[in-house]
């Protein structure tokens, strides 16, 4: 009877796998059963090209997938298979303005599983839905007049991220130290949180998660996936501590309703007087702490590369905030008139975000068929478009290796081709916090030092934002009294 057993059990095994594979397969072909899809192929089942898609940014060279794959099909249009799903790549100022202005319309933000898994909502919707709701409440907060009255806080921040991480060192690593600063400015103005202690407890938690958004999303002990959910998790715990905090305080007026986003999410109801819970609440600001430090932190740490391997680029940034430096009184903070006169430092900054771009690109999902350079994009595919195929592109940017400020005066790079911070109504809505973050650091970077790489060809690593292998580590020299 048990050999019966056996036998049974082991058939019903075996075909039991053979319909899966058969599903897998059959599903992988009907993706190609679309008349007229873009040059291309899907890869393997499932897998696809995200290998390839993935080891080329772990290379330091996350262009070479798309521009090998233009080259390849004599097409700006490609489909593949990314992430489990089958995609069509969009590249080129077409494709990039394509599907900007196409928002809502004809697709829609997407995000992988893995993301809904890091990033759970307590209100059971998709992170689609979450980031749209955010939408509305970030603009009170992240509109130009309103960060105004930030400049003087990310000031403050700046010099004491620099006098404690930076003067008296003889050497120092810039990427950890600028992450340093921008997760401490997040922290300051969307939580009203300041004691180093308190921000260093997030801090390390905060780095496993971001390693592991787009990880592949295995949860087992010991991978990025697994140790991203245990951080979401644990930061989620001691946001909670803090918010049913700020709720007491409001209500004993020891807080105010508008010091920071925090205190704006608890006082403020939708159209029905419904006001977001406290998880709910800890679900977006995690979100917010998140996006509003990473993509900084990549840009500051590329600045100070180049400036170390630029002189002549570094000393006009120098003449540039020396000369702002120069016109405050003994203790006085930086403010609005000061950043508008930071126009070649930006042009910089900007000019660094071209060619090492923080974010490197993003999903959205087909909503309905469509046309597309005559080819046709299935309802439920994904798109991607990918900042490199225009910032590296000779056709939009001449000589697109030399570093060249000067493609950013005047009117600057034509539309849909710099896109560091996406565009159209998905355009970044913390464009304008990161462009003063970034030339408040500048600032307080080149009024106190000169400096050199330790590692003249350091690797870079892109996973999924573009970091040195080693941290950056460089020589200071203070500049002379």
């Amino acid at each position: 009877m048990e050999p019966l057993f056996l036998t049974l059990l082991l058939a019903l095994f075996v075909s039991s796998i053979t319909v899966c594979l058969f599903l897998v397969f059959y599903n992988h072909r009907s993706q190609n059963s679309y008349p007229n899809l873009p040059p291309g192929t899907l890869g393997l089942p499932y897998v696809g090209e995200s290998f390839e898609f993935l080891a080329n940014g772990w290379k330091g060279h996350p262009e070479k997938f798309i521009f090998d794959r233009i080259a390849k099909y004599s097409s700006q249009v490609f489909k593949t298979n990314l992430l489990g799903e089958p995609a069509a790549v969009l590249c080129g100022a077409a494709g990039n303005k394509f599907l900007f202005s196409n928002e809502n319309k004809l697709v829609d933000k997407w995000w992988p599983d893995s993301v809904n898994k890091i990033f759970p909502s307590s209100l059971q919707t998709s992170s689609k839905e979450e980031a749209k709701k955010m939408r509305k409440l970030l603009p009170l907060f992240m509109k130009p007049e309103a960060l105004q009255r930030y400049i003087g806080i990310m000031d403050t921040v700046a010099q004491r991220q620099f006098t404690s991480g930076w003067e008296n060192k003889e050497q120092v690593l810039v990427f950890p130290l600028a992450k340093n600063y921008t997760f401490s400015l997040a922290c300051r103005l969307f939580l009203s949180l300041e004691d180093p202690s308190h921000v260093a407890r997030f801090s390390d938690p905060f780095q496993l998660l971001a390693s592991g958004i787009f990880s592949i999303p295995i949860d087992l002990p010991g991978t990025p996936f697994h140790r991203a959910i245990k951080a979401s998790n644990f930061i989620r715990t001691e946001l909670l501590a803090i918010i049913r905090q700020r709720n007491k305080d409001l209500a004993e007026g020891k807080a105010s309703p508008t010091q920071d986003i925090l205190s704006h999410m608890l006082v403020t109801c939708d159209e029905n007087g419904k006001c977001m819970n406290e998880l709910d609440i800890a679900d977006k600001i995690l979100g917010l702490l998140v996006g509003g430090h990473d993509t900084a932190s990549a840009a500051c740490t590329f600045i100070v590369k180049y400036l170390a391997e630029l002189p002549h680029i570094y000393e006009e940034v120098y003449k540039e905030q020396m000369e702002i430096a120069k016109s405050k009184t003994p203790g006085e903070l930086l403010n609005w008139g000061d950043i508008q006169k930071m126009k070649y430092s930006w042009n910089v900054a900007c000019e660094v975000m071209r060619i090492s771009p923080p974010v490197q690109g993003s999903f959205r999902e087909a909503l309905n068929d469509f046309i597309f350079n005559g080819f046709t994009i299935p309802k439920g595919w994904k798109l991607y478009w990918s900042a490199s195929s225009t910032h590296r592109n000779p056709v939009y940017f001449p000589e697109p290796e030399k570093f060249d400020p000067a493609r950013f005066e005047g009117n600057g790079p034509a539309p849909y081709t710099f896109v560091p911070f996406g565009g159209g109504p998905r355009m970044c809505p913390g464009k304008e916090y990161a462009r003063l973050e970034i030339l408040v650091f500048m600032h307080n970077l080149v009024k106190r030092f000169t400096f050199e790489k330790l590692i003249q060809d350091e690797k870079i690593v892109v996973n999924p934002l573009p970091i040195p292998e080693k941290g950056l580590p460089v020589r200071l020299h203070p500049h002379k009294a």
